[in-house]
Parts: structure tokens; C-alpha cells; sequence
């Protein structure tokens, strides 16, 4: 059994962000760039997702609720999460260039699954396709990372690769708002052209140590050396619980978009902005304004996470490196947590832009600083094998995220739940709300109340216990926290020598 160094843990970048940066050499930024068209892609339709699951047929969705939408996210979390940690020894050995290439094919059409089949059954096999590709995807990306770096400039080189990650999923949701507008369909299509892109990088791209590592891969049985390695017990530990951080990442993805959508007058951050003017069209796009309503659609508030991590997460990652990986993990699931529990005080727009931000600090400290913890403790033969792991904790937070969060918001929080039952208060039979289309009950409850929208959403906010969901979502958060210093007291007492 392989044992790592606890350097792992303590250590901190001797480099300074210029000399850190200078150091990276063209392989990093090969990878980083077609790192940053896959999640161009991918963060299209992710961030939108589950708007165009839960939205009615009659405005282009599927008509799904979010318990129904959360099938579809338990299928896309199994195979996202764990293809990457069997996958992993496999891209060691055959090559980190093939299976890149092999990603990017299943990925066209995955999305051209979702723009050709659009039902509840195309689009879980459109997302289970694109997951697959996605769990090859990520060790080629990232063990090619962990090879073309040092321990002086790992933490800059996560960062920043974490910060070129974000530069596609900034992309991302402006592109999503652009064409749903026009149709989903269309969104699709264009993911499956951006992402076809990374074959001109491929022709560019030099695997590192590639020689060296297949002659040492084949020297013994690869699932059983996984099977050893993941067994170690700062490993096993890490993994548990770390998995609490990233059931909180993916309910920011997974119900956040639908929160705002159902409760959050945007248009007030409109108004903040340009005053009684009208923003142009370039601002208009950068900002995801439905020029119909001149509402910020809920992509463009996804998008201020991805903003202020592509704009200044190196600056994190220098910090990172400064302070070590069992304060970065700390401080930023603690970050992370607060940012939730904002999110239950108040719909005011200017509050879920706070909550947002404050959850985007603890991400750039706990996320990129969780990837270089595992690429530093893997062997020189098994990077990629240990990225695979990484994907264990993201694997069983999401896994338990996609069926708790959704069915969570969608008994307390659904603005059509909370809708249907005052249409049953109100007399509705069983029969008549049965013969209403999903995704449009809150129209008959308008319609049979005669309120204005805006009244008649806060009415429904106040009956229900919609800020619940964020609580709940804060306090497995809170309780990762808890276990991570207990976790760096533990190391410290067990040396991993």
C-alpha cells in the first residue's frame, strides 16, 4: 500500500502569484482551455436544468416537479460521481488523450439526446449520457494537471485551473439565456457544436509521463492497487466527509435556480443598476436579463458565482497555499454554510446576491484546495486514479443531495406546491386539480383570487416554510465543518509518515 506524505495537508506554495504563474507550462493551459469549452457546455444546461424540467409544457419544459426532476438528477449524480473513480486507473493506462477524445464524442450526443427527445425519459437518458462522458472526461483533464505541476505551484495551478473552469461556466448561463429564449432546443444544439471544439485543442495537447506510467500500470492488477489505496483510512475518512461540502454545492446548482424563479423579484437588481434606464443589449445578454420583463433571469444570478471565481480565485488560491489545506477546507465550508443560511432570511434580490457571494468565497477556498489535497498524496503512476477518488465525496453528496434537496423544496418550498393546496382550500376537487398542466397552477390561483402576482407570491411564501429548505441545506454544512476540525486534529495525532 502506497503511503502518502502528510505534506499533503500543510503544505503551502514557496512561490510567489507571479513566479507560481510563470512556472505553469503550455500543457496547463492546453488542458485549462479545453477544460474551459466543456464546461461552457456543460454549465449551459446545468444551471438551467431544472427550469426546464419543472417549467409548464405550454412555456417549452418538460412539466415535471421537482420530485420528478429528482430521478433525472439521481441517474446524472450516479454516474457523473462514479464512472470518474473506476474510470480513473483505466485513463492511467490507455491514455489520458483517448479518453479526452472519447468524452467529447459521448457528450455531442448526450446533447443531442436532450434537443431531439424532449420528455421526462429523453432527458434522463440525455443527462445519463452526458454524465458518463463527463466522468471520462474529468481524470484525463485533471491527472494531466496533477503531472505538469509541483508542489511549489500546485495551489496557483488549481486555482487557476478552478478559475478557467469558471471562465466556461460564466459562458455557460449567459449562452443558456440567449437561446431558451428563443427555444431549449436550440441550446442544446449549440452545446453539442461548443463542445466539439476540444478536438482542435486535442491536436495540440502532449500527454505527459505517458510511457513511463502504462509500463508501470501494467506491472500490477489495477482495480485491486484502487481497492488498496482507497481503503486507507485518512482516505475513507476524507471522504465521508467532505461529501457534506459538496451536498451543499450541488443544492446551490439544483434548487437554487427554481428558488429564484418562484419567489425572487429580480427586477429590482435592475433598477439598482440602471435606474429608470433601460440596459442595453450587450448588458442585457452579460446579465441575463429577460428583455420581455426586464427581470434578471435566474441563470444570470447563478452566473455571479461563476463570475467572481473566474475574476479573482487565484487571488484565493494564493491565500490557500498561504494557509494551509486543513484551514482552506474549514474556512470555506463554513463560508459555504453561512451563504445557504442567507438564503432562508429574506427573497429580496439584493440579499440572494449577497448569499451567493458569500458562498462563492468558501468555494474558492474549500473546492480547488480539496483537489490538490488528493492530486499531492496520489504516486507519480496513479494520478489520475486518485482524481477518480476525489470524485467519491462530489459522488455521495450529490447522490444524497438529488434525492433529498428537490423532494425537500418540492413539499416545503414549490411555489406550485404551495399553490395547488390553496386552489384545494379554496374548493378545487381532487378531479379539477388533476386536469390542470404542471407548471400552472399559480396561473388558476391568480386567476381565481384576482391578485397581482407579486401579492399573491409573497402570500404563498409566508404559508409555507420555504426558508426551511436553506436551513436544513446549512446545517449539513455546518456539521462537515465540525467534522473537518475534528479531522486535522486527527491527522496531527496519525501521521500519514
Amino acid at each position: 500500500m502506497t503511503q502518502p506524505s502528510t505534506s499533503g495537508w500543510n503544505d503551502a506554495s514557496k512561490l510567489g502569484i507571479g513566479a507560481a504563474i510563470a512556472s505553469l507550462g503550455y500543457v496547463f493551459w492546453v488542458v485549462g482551455g479545453m477544460e474551459l469549452v466543456e464546461r461552457l457546455a456543460f454549465y449551459g444546461v446545468k444551471t438551467t436544468a431544472s427550469i426546464y424540467a419543472t417549467d409548464a409544457q405550454s412555456m417549452g419544459g418538460l412539466g415535471l416537479t421537482m420530485t420528478d426532476f429528482s430521478w433525472i438528477l439521481l441517474a446524472w449524480a450516479l454516474f457523473q460521481s462514479f464512472v470518474p473513480v473506476f474510470f480513473g486507473a483505466t485513463a492511467d493506462r490507455i491514455g489520458y488523450k483517448e479518453t479526452i477524445a472519447l468524452s467529447t464524442v459521448i457528450k455531442i450526443g448526450a446533447y443531442l439526446i436532450m434537443a431531439l427527445f424532449p420528455s421526462f425519459w429523453g432527458f434522463l437518458l440525455g443527462a445519463a449520457t452526458l454524465a458518463f462522458g463527463t466522468g471520462i472526461f474529468k481524470p484525463g483533464i485533471q491527472g494531466t494537471l496533477v503531472k505538469c505541476s509541483t508542489r511549489e505551484n500546485s495551489a496557483m495551478a488549481w486555482g487557476l485551473f478552478y478559475q478557467m473552469v469558471n471562465i466556461g461556466g460564466w459562458l455557460g448561463p449567459i449562452l443558456a439565456a440567449q437561446m431558451r429564449i428563443l427555444a431549449w432546443d436550440k441550446l442544446f444544439f449549440a452545446c453539442a457544436a461548443i463542445i466539439s471544439l476540444n478536438f482542435l485543442l486535442l491536436l495540440t495537447y502532449r500527454e505527459p509521463g505517458k510511457a513511463q506510467r502504462r509500463a508501470v500500470s501494467h506491472q500490477s492488477g489495477m482495480w485491486r492497487s484502487a481497492w488498496r489505496e482507497i481503503r486507507q483510512p485518512h482516505l475513507m475518512r476524507y471522504t465521508l466527509l467532505f461529501s457534506g461540502f459538496w451536498f451543499m454545492f450541488m443544492a446551490l446548482f439544483d434548487v437554487l435556480p427554481v428558488y429564484i424563479r418562484d419567489w425572487v423579484d429580480t427586477r429590482t437588481l435592475v433598477t439598482g443598476l440602471f435606474g429608470d434606464r433601460e440596459p442595453g443589449a450587450v448588458m442585457q445578454a452579460v446579465l441575463a436579463i429577460d428583455p420581455a420583463t426586464l427581470a434578471v433571469l435566474p441563470e444570470g444570478i447563478m452566473n455571479i458565482n461563476f463570475g467572481m471565481i473566474m475574476l479573482v480565485c487565484f487571488l484565493y488560491a494564493a491565500v490557500a497555499g498561504r494557509i494551509g489545506t486543513v484551514p482552506s477546507l474549514v474556512i470555506g465550508t463554513l463560508l459555504c454554510s453561512l451563504g445557504l443560511l442567507t438564503l432562508g432570511l429574506s427573497t429580496y434580490a439584493w440579499i440572494i446576491v449577497l448569499a451567493v457571494l458569500v458562498f462563492s468565497s468558501g468555494e474558492m477556498l474549500a473546492s480547488p484546495t480539496s483537489s490538490k489535497f488528493i492530486g499531492n498524496l496520489a504516486p507519480d503512476d496513479k494520478k489520475a486514479m486518485y482524481l477518480g477518488f476525489k470524485e467519491l465525496p462530489y459522488g455521495i453528496g450529490w447522490v444524497a443531495e438529488s434525492i433529498i434537496g428537490p423532494r425537500v423544496y418540492d413539499a416545503w418550498g414549490a411555489k406550485e406546491t404551495l399553490a395547488r393546496e390553496a386552489l384545494a382550500q379554496h374548493g378545487m376537487t381532487t378531479a379539477q386539480l388533476g386536469a390542470i398542466p404542471q407548471g400552472e397552477y399559480f396561473q388558476h390561483l391568480q386567476q381565481q383570487t384576482g391578485l397581482s402576482a407579486g401579492v399573491l407570491t409573497e402570500q404563498l411564501y409566508h404559508s409555507g416554510q420555504v426558508g426551511m429548505v436553506w436551513y436544513l441545506m446549512a446545517a449539513v454544512g455546518l456539521a462537515t465543518t465540525a467534522g473537518l476540525i475534528h479531522y486535522g486534529r486527527w491527522l496531527q495525532r496519525h501521521p500519514l509518515s
